[in-house]
């Protein structure tokens, strides 16, 4: 069977390359890969949506075992990452595609086109308090991927379907495709010409298309709007944005100590207990931050008060007021910045994107809540809502176009533009004083496996020790004598010879210059040790270092060739001129 289908895909690509132009070709893998990831996106939102449905259809009084669902969820995700996708750590979805575009030449394992979607629909399905974005993200980049490979694309364009992926996933689950557009442009693709441009709008296309056919226009949430912008509230607008940004940190920062802090577990098993048992009382006590949050972001727009406290244990519906409204809403904000990084920190499978509009959402709400209680002013609680999300998604984000065009398109209309593009500049560059990058970056940074705004660093990046090491050089021992290595001479190819003791760590090395004036020496070659005329290298190559440190070493030092050591033990020898061939055909190749 596999031998037909490959048959028959070397006969498709035959025949295409004899009647399709390679720029069609690509409109149309693009508009494919934009299909696909539509039906993704469609299959992951049902599904979650059923899961969800399934287990709060009974009162809260009534089941109590919806407090231990988070819980149940994400034991579930972890055993599945681990024993059928062995996967230790799930971790941010986002990072996994740069680093695969910047470390795996755009090449992502098949079993990412599907492993997410299963994963996030129990974490997120059964109450984890994050998003399914960042997964289906992944996804819809691995479908990207994979495609390319089978059609035998390039590298550029294997990272360009990666984009298309991306674009095409987004547009479908919000139904919005300029942002899913935006969205890859601004996160996942660095260089995007207007010939690659095409493409990426192809792929947004089709996979909002696919959303609307299958679903029609039951999206995430929508929302029509009622108040016009006031060119008057200007001012509470840039202080929206500032208060955005700070909320932006906020959860930036408690997202990074609550990931560090589950790290220090080693246990996987311990984590995801510990994780799911404070997400769970966290629910118990705050039950607006269970699951996604969509239902309570349409609840705000709406004014549906009851909605927004149904099931809190502290408060009595029938007892709500505006004051208690506030305080309830400024809770919740703390709680779901923390409640989010214990879903994502201790191995469940969701990203922040929801978590941001969320957040965003309920700020902007209470803000203008506290702006009509205190009488300063009367301005639109719905509008100042969706411009919170905005402001808190490109602060978490780090895309105010994504988060702008986003509510834009959510919105049907361009009525907010203004103050979604104060409240996204003035919240980003707050988020950007704390964290120059964003989170997805700054992970690979300090891994250093990054680097995506230096072409060249984007290259060497890819380079791998382990392909570059060569060992072919003759080993000497330091205690043989000069005897000893002109016999290897006699066979060797190089004029660099380690030395070694007698657990083969490298002690120093001996070049064919330190010996050319005694080897012919009879009395020399019996008396002199290796010990006594090697030399110590300029500097050593760790096993698993960066290519970056291996070029800053080779720079410093001045040689052509240094030893590769493992744990102490010698491995080879990397040497400049093969580290530069094989750069050369990797700059000529990504240029193709």
């Amino acid at each position: 069977m596999a031998l037909r289908l490959s048959s028959k895909l070397e006969r498709a690509l035959t025949w295409k390359i004899k009647y399709i132009s390679e720029r069609n070709f690509l409109l149309i893998i693009s508009g494919i890969v934009g299909i696909i990831s539509g039906l993704a996106a469609v299959i992951l939102k049902e599904t979650v949506h059923f899961i969800h449905h399934l287990l709060t259809s009974q009162e809260f009084s009534e089941n109590y075992l919806q407090i231990f669902y988070p819980l149940i969820g994400l034991v579930f995700t972890v055993l599945l990452a681990k024993v059928l996708y062995s996967e230790k750590q799930l971790g941010h979805a986002i990072t996994d595609i740069l680093y695969s575009i910047s470390r795996k030449s755009s090449i992502m394992g098949k079993s990412k086109m599907y492993s997410r979607l299963i994963t996030s629909a129990f974490t997120v399905g059964f109450g984890g308090s994050a998003g399914l974005e960042s997964p289906i993200v992944l996804t819809g980049s691995a479908i990207g991927s994979n495609i390319a490979r089978i059609v035998n694309l390039n590298y550029k364009l294997r990272t360009l379907m990666i984009g298309c992926g991306t674009a095409g996933v987004i547009s479908a689950i919000f139904n919005a495709p300029i942002a899913g557009l935006i969205f890859s442009m601004e996160v996942i693709l660095i260089e995007v010409t207007v010939a690659n441009f095409i493409p990426l709008l192809v792929a947004s296309v089709s996979a909002t298309l696919v959303s609307i056919v299958l679903l029609g226009e039951d999206v995430l949430f929508s929302f029509k709007l009622v108040d016009t912008f006031n060119a008057f509230d200007t001012p509470l607008y840039i202080a929206l944005g500032i208060i955005c940004g700070f909320t932006s940190v906020y959860f930036l920062s408690v997202l990074h100590k609550i990931e560090e802090s589950f790290k220090k577990i080693k246990n996987d098993y311990k984590t995801v207990f510990v994780g799911g048992t404070i997400l769970s009382i966290l629910i118990f006590l705050v039950p607006a931050v269970y699951g996604e949050g969509y239902a309570i972001i349409k609840a705000l727009l709406n004014n549906d008060h009851e909605s927004i406290v149904e099931r809190s244990i502290f408060i009595n519906v029938n007892e709500i007021n505006d004051w208690i409204l506030f305080a309830y809403l400024v809770a919740v904000i703390f709680i779901k910045a923390i409640a989010s990084s214990v879903t994502i920190g201790c191995g469940g499978s969701g990203g922040t994107f929801a978590p941001s509009l969320f957040l965003g959402g309920v700020t902007g709400y209470a803000f203008a809540k506290l702006i009509n209680l205190s009488e300063l002013a009367y301005i639109s609680e719905s509008n100042f809502a969706l411009v919170g999300m905005c402001g808190v998604l490109c602060g978490v984000q780090y895309a105010p176009l994504t988060a702008i065009f986003l509510i834009a398109e959510l919105t049907g209309g361009y009525i907010l533009f203004i103050p979604l593009m104060i409240v996204s500049a003035i919240s980003f560059s707050t988020v950007s004083y704390f964290y120059p990058h964003s989170i997805y970056i700054t992970e690979l940074h300090h891994r250093g496996e990054y680097a995506a705004d230096d072409h060249d660093k984007k290259i060497l990046s890819n380079l791998k020790i382990t392909h570059l090491i060569e060992k072919d050089f003759k080993k000497i021992h330091k205690n043989a004598l000069l005897a000893d290595l002109i016999k290897v001479i006699s066979v060797s190819k190089r004029n660099i010879f380690p030395v070694i003791d007698n657990e083969d760590k490298l002690t120093g090395i001996v070049t064919l210059d330190d010996v050319r004036e005694i080897m012919f020496d009879s009395t020399k070659q019996e008396k002199t040790k290796i010990s006594a005329i090697m030399s110590v290298p300029p500097a050593f190559i760790e096993y698993n270092e960066n290519m970056e440190s291996v070029m800053h070493k080779f720079e410093t030092s001045q040689a052509w060739n240094l030893p590769v050591i493992k744990d102490g033990k010698y491995v080879g020898f990397l040497s400049k001129s093969r580290m530069f061939s094989v750069y050369r055909k990797q700059l000529i190749d990504q240029k193709k």
